[in-house]
């Protein structure tokens, strides 16, 4: 993110947090942004500060939202203040000094509750040095949490910025695993690669020999890398499943480049009338 935009949003965060919490809450919280030694009270700071704001969803103006949108943070509207909150302490801290920065979160990802690792997670696209980051990022992906999940998959545009290719795919494949939102994964299309495509496919090969349905987001990452060996799975999909999945693979193969699929495709009316009449698009699996 160019850092005018990212001034921006963290200029329109810290108003709205301001308008959110009481007069006694933004004395405190000025408080510690004046203060000379915020490492040393950073983690009780940090801890406390949902009893100085409260939980309640947060209150957004028309023009911020608009801001806030046109810069990819629209999403904070459905955030609670304690969570916007600890987002904005965090993004402001006033360490320059990049080791400093990193011991003091590092210590409270390695202490966090649920509530709190949400909001760490949630900051990681406004924090500085955004590579320093990246590992820690990685081992959310391993979590079990589901909102803690959430925070790293949905919404969130710093794993596709900064995960390399492997954390990447896992972050995508632990997403279907526990049932997330893949709308809402920031850089799906752009982040789309030939490894994540071909596990894809042999997980989708696992669903359908155990009975199971296929999330026909799957197909999305599969499309751009379709070849012979991809196009016998589909074939499968195409021949014995339902309908969203059909229609989902319909979709992939009409984004493909490979021939062969796209000549098969033409060979089913319903779905070559889909694709012919723009009815199709990744929004409408939603599921």
């Amino acid at each position: 993110m160019r850092d005018d935009h990212l001034k921006v949003v963290k200029e329109i965060i810290a108003a709205v947090v301001k308008n959110n919490i009481s007069l006694e809450a933004e004395k405190w919280l000025e408080n510690f942004t004046r203060s000379t030694d915020q490492l040393a009270q950073l983690a009780k700071v940090f801890v406390m500060l949902p009893r100085k704001t409260g939980k309640l969803p947060v209150a957004i103006n028309e023009d911020q939202q608009e801001a806030l949108h046109a810069a990819g943070f629209g999403y904070i509207r459905n955030w609670t203040i304690d969570r916007l909150s600890r987002v904005w302490l965090l993004a402001g801290l006033d360490l320059h000094d990049k080791e400093l920065l990193f011991a003091a979160i590092n210590r409270l990802f390695l202490s966090a509750e649920v509530n709190e690792a949400v909001a760490l997670y949630s900051a990681l696209p406004l924090l500085p040095h955004p590579e320093i980051w990246v590992k820690r990022c990685a081992e959310g992906i391993r979590s079990n949490i589901g909102s803690v999940l959430e925070a790293i998959m949905e919404n969130n545009p710093y794993p596709a910025a900064n995960l390399d290719e492997a954390a990447w795919n896992q972050l995508v494949l632990k997403a279907f695993f526990t049932e997330k939102n893949i709308n809402l994964i920031v850089g799906l299309d752009q982040r789309a690669n030939l490894p994540l495509a071909l596990t894809l496919v042999d997980y989708a090969q696992e669903r359908w020999a155990a009975g199971r349905e296929v999330h026909p987001q799957l197909w999305r990452m599969v499309g751009r890398f379709i070849n012979a060996e991809i196009f016998e799975t589909l074939k499968t999909g195409l021949q014995h499943y339902n309908q969203m999945e059909q229609r989902a693979i319909a979709l992939a193969i009409s984004q493909s480049g490979y021939q062969p699929a796209k000549d098969y495709i033409n060979t089913f009316p319903e779905l070559k009338l889909a694709l012919a009449d723009g009815s199709l698009n990744w929004d409408s699996f939603n599921q």
